[in-house]
């Protein structure tokens, strides 16, 4: 089973759960999506399922795409995404994917692009400390100081300076699925994720070791 979907960032909120405990979720709207191509090694060199997500007009897309839809009898779809596979044989191009290829309790990587937030100094953008600001006014309180010194005689490469903040392609891992609604396409996902409202969110099972959880019995004495 593909262990991946596309969907929407909705909002946030919180929820309970079983032990009474305040949990707060990230709402996403997942899938429904549908397989319009798949990859293989023979043909792409590599095994692969590529997914549509939102519905879209024909003349929005490009010749290419709009001919990919058309040569699969598929509608337009407005995201198109590629998840790696080992196996595609139980893949086929018109197959649905839906939310319910997950449930509570499993754990997830969430990619998208970040909120933009424009130019920033290095305080905001790398959580640098201001300098002094007593004995006068001065100009140089966020400023983020010498930026060498006598030995490279220049500015090194990957220095941290001030520069365009956020709008960037960011992954968060090993996240914990909440509650998976395959009626309402619904996805609660614990904490927060990337991506702005109405932002595109790539999810797949985690790539990192989950946590499992062992059943302990309890012996009682026979009386």
């Amino acid at each position: 089973m593909l262990k991946a979907i596309i969907g929407k960032k909705v909002g946030m909120t919180q929820v309970f759960d079983e032990k009474g405990n305040l949990v707060p979720v990230t709402v996403v709207e997942a899938g429904p999506c549908v397989i319009t191509d798949v990859r293989t090694i023979e043909k792409d060199g590599y095994p692969a399922v590529q997914l549509g997500f939102g519905v879209t007009e024909e003349k929005k897309l490009s010749k290419p795409q709009a001919g990919l839809f058309k040569k699969n009898n598929l509608s337009p779809r407005k995201i198109v995404k590629e998840f790696r596979v080992t196996d595609i044989s139980e893949f086929s191009v018109g197959q649905e994917i839906k939310v319910d290829v997950f449930k509570a309790g499993d754990y997830v990587d969430v990619s998208a692009i970040t909120k933009g937030k424009g130019y920033a100094g290095v305080i905001k953008r790398h959580n640098f400390g201001m300098q002094p600001t007593t004995h006068g006014q001065s100009d140089r309180t966020r400023a983020r100081g010498s930026s060498g010194g006598q030995g490279p005689q220049k500015v090194l490469k990957g220095m941290k300076m001030s520069g365009h903040l956020g709008n960037e392609y960011v992954t968060i891992q090993k996240l914990l699925v909440v509650n998976a609604d395959a009626e309402k396409n619904i996805l609660l996902i614990k904490g927060s994720v990337p991506a702005v409202k109405t932002g595109t969110l790539l999810i797949s099972n985690t790539i990192k070791k989950v946590p499992v959880i062992l059943e302990t019995k309890i012996k009682t004495k026979k009386k």
